[in-house]
């Protein structure tokens, strides 16, 4: 061992110009595991660090359309000091009526907030609401052109501005908004006379656990004492989960890319090893005339590429933990929040981890080569076979594939995805090896053509010594991880278009009281002739069982199973709505008045297991409404309707307070003048623009397109660091076809046609290959991962892989330009 540390030592003092593929291509695979881990890491330690201000104390209870009574209300004191706020949504408009905005109007009381620190911006008139005064957003005080002083209306009411939001601790915690806040006191909040029975609000009760107490014990006592009333319940370490969720898969996905992406630079490590450990031969055949034995050898060289590969993953570590501070400092707003710049060990750990096994993975085989070459290879220069790897070897590079995978699984969120993930990448890299020997192959059976430069290509890809195996995995794989991430990435990017229908609605009118319905009616047929009205009762509850299973008695809900998670919207009709058709069993006669009955979405009745006949349970204001299946309805969800997941026969909901929902399909010249007079008609009714909505929506996938495009990116830069390293480990077999061929009349013109038509062909193959793959890889990932609509641009992902194949084809050529400038003389005295 101590000789090998010195002949390691020894070779590395004149550098390590050899190794430089080697750091590399494990800096770009560890920096992207380090990175992405870092950053989900981050955020999800910030949310739990900030849990108590996040969900807005210890213990939340939520739930819509009421507020709790006075017994709960007891309980909830008993427990701890409570909070109460209400949110809903209301029209907020400039006095004169000129300019309307949908906005989230949220009531609080006076021990609000109960953790962290509500504040306004400088200027405001005083620190918080009180009576007819509001703090807004910024973005609503632009909207609107107010300033601290003006005045608003919502509701019933004329609102003084005092100031602009600055800091709302619960505002995560509170999930998707389709409007900034307006924030008022619980006076205020009556003045505007918007809480009326059916208005859609949500009602949450804040507990202040006293010191010591334990916040889930606390959760389960109080969601034990009233398990039929319909709350949600959360404690301080599940704040925003939905966040949660999200982050935590896309971080999984973005990991296992980047994974991928270290396994493709692997496939450089081992070119790049294999070529700095060919070059070395001569050096090895004379340590072994010298008397040093194969151990030695294996050491030696072991341990350079050790000393190696920890530069680089140590480098790609401190750019891997730089990433949150960059994403913070770069793109900070389009957080969920921002978290504190520090250290996170586990994934910094889990992706040196990574690098280790992969760069073990990818050197053992050129190692075992290299401890095998013989004194007798200085007579017979690149003549003599290279050693097949023992046993012993293969069996090692068994173990460290195995431990890799068990990794990947073991560490995943979902270790079904991980596990099918990885099975992909394996099928990929078995069937890339079963294609690069079918190339070989098939070009040595093709017949002799008459044009030399043609019959020298097709030589080059089978001739001993050919690189075309190890090129065809390694651009293959790249090719396709490329090609994927184009599919997903065009088809977030076209989500919209795809989407929304050529004619969709301009407004959704929501919260319209049953009493001024037929008055909605005819104001918008009146001042909008030829508009399409359609509108729908509507109310809110949770599902609370489901074939005779207790929601609150799961201890996971199903995968999928979305319906399960807070309120849904419920509505009755006498026939089956627009959008969606009966699958299945029968819709009941329009003058039903039987038994409550209810039509479920044929998705959501397949995760839940439930089939016609099955009951299902929601809980209204406080009421469970038991129902049985009598249809299951397949809904196009792409509409820009309404679209009910649960909806019931007439007779069984009319008798609960709710209100009314609308859509309005109208010539865009008349939008201003209508959504006006709406407000000033009806200042209880919600109006949502559909084109804000749908930007809403754009930005969340513009975010998600970003983070894919950053994962292509590392693909594309370990792709090339493979093409780099594949050209390297081929360097003196081309030098010595270049010196041959030029001695016997070859220009460089025509060498360099011939290798031209040889990457042509691998990257035609290999392209059309990459674009099946990615094209179901992508698929799959879209519609399973994501649950997107498949809205994939071919022209674009043409376009991508049309740029990697001339990209492999251009680099191919730069890296045959050196083998091209060698001198006859020269070579042939170094060969």
């Amino acid at each position: 061992m101590k000789l090998a540390w010195t002949l390691a030592l020894r070779d590395l003092r004149g550098g390590f110009a050899g190794l430089r593929l080697l750091a590399v291509c494990l800096f770009l695979g560890v920096a992207a595991l380090a990175g992405v881990g870092s950053l989900s890491s981050a955020i999800t330690s910030e949310l739990a660090l900030q849990g108590q201000s996040i969900l807005g104390g210890d213990v939340e209870m939520e739930i819509v359309q009421r507020t709790a009574d006075d017994k709960e209300r007891a309980a909830f004191a008993a427990a701890g000091r409570v909070s109460e706020t209400i949110r809903m949504r209301a029209m907020a408009s400039s006095v004169d009526g000129a300019q309307s905005l949908l906005a989230e109007l949220k009531g609080v009381d006076a021990p609000y907030p109960l953790y962290g620190q509500f504040r306004l911006a400088p200027g405001a008139l005083s620190p918080r609401p009180k009576g007819r005064e509001v703090a807004v957003a910024p973005a609503l005080a632009e909207r609107l052109g107010v300033k601290p002083g003006d005045a608003i209306r919502m509701g019933d009411a004329e609102l003084r501005v005092i100031g602009l939001i600055a800091e709302e601790p619960d505002r995560v915690g509170e999930g998707f908004t389709l409007g900034p806040v307006a924030m008022v006191d619980m006076d205020g909040l009556a003045a505007t006379g918007l809480v009326q029975p059916g208005s859609l609000y949500t009602t949450r009760y804040r507990i202040r656990l006293p010191q010591g107490q334990d916040a889930g014990e606390a959760a389960k006592r109080l969601a034990d004492l009233f398990p039929s009333a319909g709350w949600e319940v959360q404690d301080r370490t599940n704040a925003a989960p939905g966040t949660r969720r999200f982050i935590g898969r896309l971080g999984q996905f973005l990991m296992l890319v980047g994974l991928t992406a270290l396994a493709v630079a692997g496939i450089g490590v081992g070119n790049g090893v294999t070529s700095y450990l060919d070059g070395k031969r001569g050096a090895i055949a004379t340590l072994k005339a010298l008397g040093a034995s194969s151990r030695t050898i294996f050491l030696s060289y072991l341990i350079q590429i050790g000393l190696v590969a920890g530069i680089g993953i140590v480098a790609g570590l401190a750019v891997g933990s730089l990433v949150p501070l960059v994403v913070v400092t770069l793109a900070g707003d389009a957080l969920p929040v921002q978290p504190h710049f520090a250290l996170h060990p586990a994934p910094l750990a889990l992706a040196a981890l990574y690098g280790l096994l992969i760069a073990l993975l990818f050197v053992l085989a050129p190692l075992a080569r290299a401890r095998a070459v013989t004194a007798a290879s200085l007579f017979r220069g690149g003549v003599e076979t290279p050693a097949r790897p023992t046993k012993g070897v293969l069996a090692a590079i068994i173990l460290t594939l195995a431990a890799i995978v068990a990794l990947a699984i073991g560490t995943a969120r979902d270790p079904g995805f991980a596990a099918m993930f990885v099975g992909a990448v394996a099928g990929l890299m078995l069937l890339l090896t079963v294609l690069g020997w079918a190339v070989r192959t098939g070009a040595s059976r093709l017949p002799r053509s008459r044009r030399p430069l043609l019959r020298l290509a097709i030589a080059n890809l089978h001739r001993p010594g050919a690189q075309t195996s190890r090129l065809v995995v390694a651009l293959g794989l790249g090719l396709t991880l490329f090609a994927t991430l184009a599919v997903i990435e065009t088809n977030l990017s076209g989500q919209i278009d795809s989407s929304v229908p050529a004619k969709a609605p301009s407004f959704f009118a929501l919260d319209i009281p049953v009493e001024d319905i037929d008055r909605f009616r005819t104001l918008v047929t009146t001042r909008v002739p030829g508009a399409e009205l359609r509108t729908v009762p509507s109310l809110r509850g949770p599902v609370v069982s489901f074939g005779g299973k207790r929601v609150a008695d799961l201890k996971e809900l199903p995968e999928g199973a979305w319906i399960l998670r807070g309120d849904r919207g419920l509505t009755y009709a006498a026939t089956p709505p627009e959008g969606s058709r009966v699958v299945e069993g029968k819709w009941w006669p329009a003058d039903y008045k039987g038994p409550p009955l209810v039509s479920l979405d044929v998705e959501a009745a397949r995760i839940l297991g439930l089939k016609i006949g099955d009951e299902i349970t929601v809980s209204v204001l406080g009421v469970e409404v038991p129902a049985t299946i009598a249809s299951l309805r397949e809904i196009k969800w792409d509409t820009m309707g309404f679209n009910f997941v649960l909806v019931y026969s007439p007779g069984v909901l009319e008798g609960a307070p709710h209100s009314y929902m609308a859509t309005i399909a109208m010539p865009a010249e008349g939008e201003v003048a209508l959504n006006r007079e709406i407000a000033r008609q009806f200042p209880s009714v919600s109006l949502i623009r559909v084109k804000e909505v749908i930007g809403q929506v754009a930005g969340v996938l513009g975010q998600l397109s970003t983070a894919v495009r950053s994962a292509a990116s590392v693909a594309l830069a370990a792709g090339i660091a493979v093409l780099v390293g594949a050209i390297a480990a081929s360097r003196r077999a081309r030098i010595y076809d270049s010196v041959l061929l030029k001695l016997l009349g070859a220009t460089r013109g025509q060498v360099l046609a011939a290798q031209a038509i040889e990457y042509a062909a691998l990257a035609l193959i290999l392209s059309l290959l990459a674009a099946l793959l990615g094209a179901g890889a992508g698929w799959y990932v879209v519609t399973r991962v994501f649950e997107l609509d498949w809205a994939t641009d071919w022209w674009v992902v043409g376009a991508t892989l049309a740029i990697g194949g001339f990209g492999t084809l251009a680099l191919g050529l730069l890296g045959s330009l050196p083998a091209l400038a060698a001198r006859p003389a020269r070579a042939l005295r170094e060969l």
